[in-house]
């Protein structure tokens, strides 16, 4: 059964473009899956959130055991948002993966960024890790998504973040990241020089799905931002009730098909 799930996640990276929407607990997980996505990441700011916590203050076991919820809750193929591994050493990242690929995961994602230096990690090193990381996933048939996080931390090297996104391809991912980005040319850049499946972060004031289509982007992730948005409006809902007494926010509330699927 799971190499079914793996398979037909793998063969989503071969054509065309989709988006997969990251749950941040059991719940968000069916409602996606409900109404339509064919796979499903999960999100480590949201996951973390959930748990009362700021992003990258999950550890490795809560992880595990949160993706095992996931794939048991879903038939959908799940990726895995692993940070940069959860550990130090690139032996470290491989048990990390083996330990998700148990839990269920389809795929899993390794970045480049140390929240223990603040630093994006030097290029050597993220290689040794992500080829650890790969030589997992390809036994398991798991999807393994090499990520740059320059974008995300103040570095605006276009050609800095296409070199590593070429190593990391040449090191066993079959998937790249690069968050951040917005401008369709830049992201153009990427889809024709790298040459794998290209995942970009949908972002408010970034390029629509069907344009990133339109340049090649095979997949499209909303990170955290589905989490916010539902935390937004669970303080607009509140905010009403507070200082109007009024409950027009219900107007918006879950329908009762999808809270059945969900919770029921």
């Amino acid at each position: 059964m799971i190499e079914d799930v793996r398979g037909a996640f793998r063969q989503l990276h071969t054509t065309g473009t989709f988006v997969v929407p990251n749950p941040w607990d059991v719940p968000s997980a069916r409602l996606l899956e409900q109404v339509g996505f064919p796979a499903l990441a999960t999100t480590s700011s949201g996951f973390a959130a959930s748990l009362g916590r700021g992003d990258q203050h999950v550890t490795r076991e809560e992880l595990v055991a949160h993706v095992a919820a996931l794939t048991a809750a879903v038939r959908a193929p799940v990726t895995v948002d692993a940070e940069r591994g959860y550990a130090e050493d690139p032996e470290g990242v491989a048990e990390t993966v083996r330990m998700l690929a148990d839990a269920g995961a389809s795929g899993v994602s390794i970045e480049d960024y140390d929240p223990g230096t603040g630093r994006i990690t030097p290029v050597g090193i993220a290689i040794e890790r992500i080829a650890a990381a790969a030589s997992v996933c390809t036994g398991h048939g798991m999807v393994l998504t090499g990520r740059a996080e320059n974008h995300l931390y103040g570095i605006g090297d276009l050609d800095d973040t296409i070199a590593r996104l070429t190593a990391y391809r040449d090191a066993g991912a079959a998937c790249v990241y690069a968050p951040g980005l917005t401008d369709l040319g830049d992201i153009a850049r990427v889809v024709d020089e790298v040459g794998v499946a290209v995942n970009v972060l949908a972002l408010r004031n970034g390029p629509a799905v069907h344009e990133l289509a339109g340049i090649g982007v095979r997949r499209v992730s909303t990170g955290g931002s589905l989490a916010w948005a539902a935390y937004g409006a669970l303080v607009r809902a509140a905010e009403e009730l507070r200082d109007s007494g009024t409950s027009t926010y219900l107007d918006g509330a879950l329908a009762r098909p999808l809270r059945d699927a969900a919770f029921g």
